[in-house]
């Protein structure tokens, strides 16, 4: 790998003259312009351990392999993780790439807040066979916990004082997670160390416990990040960590802010892992990297001049090179990678350390997420106020047509088509379309709003990417906010056909998920963001967002 992109190649010897490498191994605060005193210097001093986790994590190997061992013998046929972020995706991209081994259980990760999906998952779970992995860095996870709550109250109807066997607790030392497990007689509960960041857990307990369940070796995956961290130590050119980080920082520098992934079928997956450590960690002081992920290669004259392209070979296929070839021959910046499937831990290692690097070339704190409690708030607000009236406040649509509603503080219309083809008017050089959906994650879904994306960017020629309320709120939720302000968002939400409730809670699933959406909305007109919210009413599909958006691109 080698970096042709001269922007990128000056920023690289820069950071060589200064001897990055060795000031990040040496846990310099400075190298990422934190003063010593600052906020931002203790905050970085205490998320650090991600660099050391090769050796730090060997203890809990044995552990993982042991309850998976465990429940194997025990014949479960599916394991439950409720978690979020950086808690779920490492699982996610496991499950995806290396897939389930002979005789271990399924993995299903319930990141969501989404009645029809939660209900699905209860109807069809098996009490005596369905392990229930909990998994949050906080142990105060707001969906995390009413997950909890959710499937405790099913099985512990099922299996009385034996509930606790059927659960285990991944979180950090003295969290309310760890008390409740404890209290509860969880099966297991595995603490991690409290200074590894979530989006930088992949090779920590929050990753190595599902790759020992569904019978992949986290001693393998653990292995693999080793020799990248002896890589990404080197003080020179080779350093594969260092030069993606480069290239990213340079990138961002020089405008071409929007990192877009081309990623071939087997590592599909990895792309939302990605997506989640890079805008999480640079997003932010009006600044960052955002990566574009699930969008097909296009045309050169398809895109502004405010992207970059990292393309990842495995041993097994790859990107388009025709199309990356002609992007690169009509001057986009293309790196290279190359990988194993059976390195997985390599890429996370390596994606960690240049996501720290970048941080250093934007001279921001790559490790907090100052934006992302914001919405939270506004949603315990919005939650605090159904407690006193018995509904959300949800506004006056300022348009209405074939069973969707337009709702918006900037934008108008005489029709919802009519307001989106006035938001995406607004659109300029550089700026990106993210669409943040609120109903359920389902294929369909993906795939319109996939084509969706494609007519815009045919015909305005900017970035989109696609969010699955609640789970980007701890992904791209804090670029969205806190990078710069370019960003048009179309939160999409819809009404459910289920009321669950949450026990103790006083409010159902349907209601949660329905103040997060209000609430980051109201979070990004905050800020200055143009939003626009598209309300899906009872009987409405994704097939009439479509049509609203085919008319508003004609």
């Amino acid at each position: 790998m080698s970096l042709a992109y001269a922007p990128a190649a000056r920023l690289l010897d820069r950071f060589l003259e200064d001897r990055l490498v060795s000031r990040i191994w040496n846990r310099d605060p400075g190298a990422w312009g934190a003063a010593a005193g600052t906020a931002d210097e203790r905050s970085i001093r205490t998320r650090l351990g991600w660099l050391d986790v090769a050796e730090t994590m060997k203890p809990g190997v044995p552990r993982a392999v042991a309850l998976a061992k465990g429940i194997t013998s025990e014949r479960f046929e599916a394991v439950y993780l409720l978690g979020m972020g950086g808690s779920s995706l490492c699982a996610e991209v496991l499950r995806m790439v290396c897939g389930i081994a002979k005789g271990h259980p399924d993995l299903y990760v319930l990141d969501t807040t989404d009645e029809r999906t939660i209900t699905n998952a209860a109807e069809r779970l098996d009490p005596t066979r369905t392990l229930f992995l909990v998994a949050s860095k906080s142990g105060g996870t707001v969906e995390v916990a009413s997950l909890e709550r959710c499937f405790w109250s099913r099985i512990s109807a099922s299996e009385g004082s034996a509930a606790g066997r059927y659960f285990v607790a991944i979180t950090d030392p003295n969290t309310a997670l760890q008390a409740l497990a404890e209290s509860k007689r969880y099966r297991e509960v595995f603490l991690n160390p409290a200074d590894i960041g979530g989006r930088f857990s992949a090779l920590s307990l929050f990753g190595l416990v599902p790759c020992a369940l569904i019978g992949a070796d986290p001693e393998e995956l653990l292995a693999a990040g080793a020799a990248m961290a002896d890589g990404c130590r080197q003080e020179n050119v080779e350093n594969p960590g260092l030069l993606l980080g480069a290239f990213i920082g340079a990138a961002t520098l020089e405008g071409r802010d929007k990192l877009t992934l081309a990623l071939p079928p087997s590592l599909a997956s990895l792309g939302l892992w990605i997506e989640q450590l890079v805008a999480e960690s640079t997003g932010k002081h009006g600044k960052g990297a955002l990566p574009v992920v699930d969008e097909p290669l296009g045309r050169p004259d398809e895109y502004g001049s405010d992207r970059a392209f990292v393309a990842i070979s495995t041993d097994r296929d790859a990107p388009d090179e025709d199309r990356l070839a002609a992007l690169e021959a009509a001057g986009h910046p293309v790196l290279r990678l190359s990988t194993r499937i059976d390195g997985l831990g390599a890429e996370f290692f390596r994606w960690e350390f240049a996501t720290a690097v970048a941080g250093a070339a934007l001279g921001i704190n790559p490790f907090d997420e100052p934006n992302v409690s914001e919405a939270k708030e506004k949603t315990k607000a919005l939650l605090t106020a159904f407690a006193s009236t018995g509904s959300l406040p949800t506004g006056t649509p300022i348009a209405s047509a074939d069973g969707i509603d337009a709702f918006s503080p900037t934008i108008t219309g005489k029709s919802p088509a009519g307001v989106v083809r006035a938001a995406l008017d607004s659109l300029r050089p550089r700026d990106y379309v993210a669409f943040l959906s609120y109903l359920p994650a389902a294929s369909d879904v993906e795939v319109k709003i996939g084509e969706i994306r494609e007519g815009i960017r045919t015909k305005h020629h900017v970035a989109s990417t696609f969010g699955v309320g609640p789970r980007y709120l701890h992904s791209t939720g804090q670029y969205h906010k806190g990078g710069p302000n370019t960003v048009l968002a179309f939160v999409v939400t819809n009404d459910d056909e289920t009321q669950t409730e949450i026990p103790g809670a006083g409010y159902t699933f349907s209601t949660l998920k329905q103040a997060q959406a209000l609430g980051d909305a109201e979070t990004l007109a905050a800020h200055g963001r143009r939003v626009v919210r598209l309300h899906l009413n009872s009987g409405t599909t994704v097939s009439g967002l479509e049509t609203v958006f085919a008319d508003a691109l004609r």
